[in-house]
């Protein structure tokens, strides 16, 4: 699972999530990309299992990149435990998602291919997601 290797803080504040994503919106390394249409927060080991049923499909032929990544700590305090004695422990990390955020991208496979393996990946994660393909020059981003 993908973890930080160090950080400055180890706590953070939850924070809030509103808008619509202004970095990371366009397809950067593959040909076909996998948009959130949605907010939330996705744990490190969801993006893993999208990865593995997305490499699974398309049996290791072609490419695929993560483009999130889990800074965020999520803290728990223990069951049964009393109010207050400050924050918890670090329990999980999170990637941040907004609406239009590209999560996964996908080249070297047909267009059926990658968006069977995109739908795949679709149900491990907690967002709405939708398949889009690379803008051609000059043309406009094709949208399924």
């Amino acid at each position: 699972m993908l973890i930080p290797k160090r950080v400055k803080r180890r706590k953070q504040h939850r924070g809030k999530l509103h808008g619509s994503a202004q970095k990371g919106n366009v397809i950067a390394y593959g040909e076909y990309g996998l948009v959130a249409e949605e907010c939330g927060w996705i744990k490190s080991n969801q993006i893993e299992a999208a990865r593995i049923a997305m490499t699974r499909f398309i049996k290791r032929g072609g490419q695929v990149w993560i483009d999130i990544f889990p800074h965020k700590p999520i803290t728990r305090h223990p069951a049964e435990a009393r109010m207050g004695s400050g924050k918890g422990s670090v329990e999980y990390w999170v990637a941040t998602v907004k609406p239009g955020r590209v999560m996964f991208e996908m080249a070297g496979v047909t267009e059926e291919v990658a968006r069977e393996a995109m739908r795949l990946a679709s149900h491990k994660l907690p967002v709405k997601c939708k398949f889009i393909k690379k803008e051609v020059e000059g043309g406009e981003a094709n949208e399924g």
